[in-house]
């Protein structure tokens, strides 16, 4: 059985914190037979708002999304055609990312669209948060990409320790300390690590689940 994980790192800043942590996670899905990973990354691509112009309700065709004409059409297939959407994002004032928040706005073209509509639904979500600090608003950010999969009818994936999904921090034991010359304190989150491997691993099973239990229903 072929699986298909796709990663999306929305942190601006190249091979931050936030990318690695989502790399952590793709690999631990990638040593599991049978599954392809890709990770892409929305910083310096050109997303822009939903204007709810609704163009999508009525003229969408098969290979045109949205009105709109910018990176999205890159985007759009490869999260039409992936079994998983793994969404990772530093915290930002207890949300996540504006990258993320104006790409999840363009999903309403899976939501309402009039070819595309329902085609998010029963794929797995999982959500990845990286904050600076302890209590710094990595729940309510990872509660707010949980809200997006179940609107588009997605499977979140969460497992003990990690209901919502994976969470790290950027600096020592998430206290604030951190080292000048290590630009990515997450890897010595070894709780945080093990949350997000966890994570990814737990997708692939509800994929699993999920595609083995739609093909024993067509056959009966």
């Amino acid at each position: 059985m072929e699986i298909k994980i796709l990663g999306v790192c929305s942190s601006p800043v190249k091979r931050g914190n936030t990318e690695v942590f989502l790399e952590e996670a793709l690999k631990a899905a990638r040593e599991i037979e049978g599954v392809g990973i890709e990770l892409v990354t929305l910083r310096g691509m050109d997303i822009h708002d939903c204007v709810h112009c609704n163009w999508c309700l009525t003229k969408q065709e098969e290979g045109r999304y949205c009105a709109q004409r910018d990176d999205m059409d890159l985007l759009y297939p490869k999260i039409y055609n992936a079994d998983g959407l793994l969404l990772a994002t530093p915290v930002y004032f207890s949300r996540m990312t504006g990258y993320l928040a104006a790409m999840i706005d363009r999903l309403r073209v899976f939501m309402f669209g009039n070819y595309y509509r329902g085609k998010l639904k029963d794929k797995v979500g999982g959500g990845l948060a990286v904050g600076w600090m302890r209590h710094s608003g990595v729940e309510t950010t990872l509660l707010s990409l949980v809200s997006t999969f179940l609107y588009c009818g997605m499977i979140p994936a969460g497992v003990h320790g990690a209901a919502f999904g994976a969470a790290g921090v950027s600096s020592l034991e998430g206290t604030g300390k951190f080292i000048p010359d290590d630009k990515h304190l997450v890897l010595k989150d070894e709780y945080g690590l093990k949350s997000a491997r966890i994570i990814a691993q737990r997708m692939v099973e509800l994929i699993r689940i999920i595609k083995l239990g739609k093909e024993a229903q067509f056959r009966v």
